[in-house]
């Protein structure tokens, strides 16, 4: 990170790549993405929440998938880009889900909401990139009813041979470039890998979500590990 803050820096580099930024995601994961977002909203629908939060939803792709497989649910997407956000405005306008979404500016540290107003929260690959990893938790556990969930997917480091080369080799040379070829944007995705690197993932961020307050804590590893499913449940108001 240079001089300016992470936030900063994390806000104007999402505001810059927002319009190539479906296309990016899906490409550079070769749409296994999509899948990783399916194992959160299956573990997730098993509680039929009502009221959701999602954090640092970008485009809006993981609220969708919730709106879609929890019909019942209103969802609030919040994030601290608004280029981010009118790309998943127009998304849920074209698939007729205005009345299950709402997406809003919000910033993780310092969220608007009410204690203990949702029956879950949700973070899809943005955990890593909070200023403040361990304000941020406690901000969602805050806002997390008594007996509600959060889950988290998050990209962490596999560790099994020829897994752990390739996927390194990858996040390394051929993610980058493809990367700024296409975003047009030169640190965007040199900024993902070192990002990963340098979470806690694993063992060391449960402990991050039992410091904010979160029970029954666990992790569920992806596709060899190259992405994690974290949940936790609060248990006290």
């Amino acid at each position: 990170m240079t001089e300016e803050n992470k936030k900063d820096q994390v806000r104007d580099m999402f505001n810059r790549i927002a319009s190539q930024y479906d296309f990016l995601n899906h490409f550079l994961s070769l749409g296994i993405d999509i899948y990783w977002r399916k194992v959160l909203v299956n573990h997730l629908k098993k509680h039929n929440p009502y009221q959701i939060l999602d954090i640092a939803t970008g485009t809006g792709d993981l609220a969708i998938a919730i709106a879609k497989q929890i019909p019942q649910a209103s969802i609030i997407g919040a994030d601290i880009s608004e280029n981010m956000l009118n790309v998943g405005k127009k998304k849920i306008k074209d698939k007729n889900l205005e009345s299950q979404i709402s997406m809003e500016l919000g910033d993780s540290e310092y969220l608007k909401y009410n204690d203990g107003f949702f029956d879950a929260v949700t973070v899809a690959y943005g955990v890593r990139n909070y200023e403040d990893l361990d304000k941020g938790l406690k901000e969602m556990f805050r806002v997390t009813k008594k007996n509600g969930y959060v889950y988290i997917l998050e990209f962490s480091k596999p560790t099994v041979f020829p897994v752990k080369q390739i996927y390194q080799f990858y996040f390394s040379f051929i993610l980058p470039t493809l990367g700024k070829k296409v975003s047009k944007h030169q640190s965007a995705y040199t900024y993902l890998p070192e990002s990963v690197k340098q979470f806690p993932d694993g063992q060391e961020f449960l402990n991050h979500l039992k410091k904010a307050g979160y029970v029954e804590v666990g992790q569920k590893k992806l596709t060899f590990g190259i992405t994690t499913l974290y949940f936790g449940k609060k248990t006290e108001n």
